[in-house]
């Protein structure tokens, strides 16, 4: 296991595992409301049997070399996490994403998880391409993606369901010859 400081304020980046089910589940009861406003996870962590099966799916994917699950720990609390959602090392592209409760916001730890997790992607594994997909309403979404150096490639209209709604979803990309965003 692997810890990584986010920043001066006690803030950590660590694997997020299937031994931490409660931990997930608590961290998820605290931040469903927020979360939940534009991201599927906490519908699907509703309990501890949803919560150990999610977080073995993302074991499942790392053993396949199809996934990523880190946690962002601030004073010893999990209070949020950043994936790739999906991770092709054959075609050299993956998906990242992520989550945040809303006591953690305005810290810039999302942002810099990410670079992290991506620069890893791109100096480490090679990858080619890391992208970012964002309902268009998902205004603190875009940001990161903006942080982090991507391009807005376009829309793809009614491409979503969310609690019964169609949305829109942005497609942001970042190139391997592109960052230039170490990890901070």
């Amino acid at each position: 296991m692997f810890t990584l400081p986010l920043g001066p304020e006690g803030a950590e980046l660590r694997p997020l595992e299937i031994w931490q089910a409660d931990e997930f589940l608590a961290h998820m009861d605290r931040a469903r409301e927020t979360v939940g406003e534009r991201n599927g996870l906490p519908d699907v962590v509703r309990d501890l049997t949803e919560s150990r099966a999610f977080l073995r799916t993302y074991a499942e994917r790392q053993a396949a070399d199809a996934g990523r699950l880190y946690g962002i720990w601030l004073d010893g609390t999990l209070v949020g996490g950043v994936l790739f959602r999906t991770f092709d090392p054959v075609h050299g592209v993956a998906e990242a994403g992520c989550w945040l409760e809303p006591a953690a916001v305005g810290r810039g730890l999302v942002t810099r998880a990410c670079r992290t997790v991506i620069d890893w992607a791109f100096t480490v594994r090679g990858m080619r391409r890391v992208e970012w997909h964002v309902a268009t309403d998902n205004e603190p979404s875009i940001a990161v993606a903006r942080r982090l150096g991507m391009t807005r490639e376009g829309v793809q209209r009614s491409a979503y369901v969310h609690r019964g709604r169609r949305l829109d979803m942005e497609l942001w990309a970042v190139l391997s010859e592109e960052w230039d965003q170490p990890a901070s």
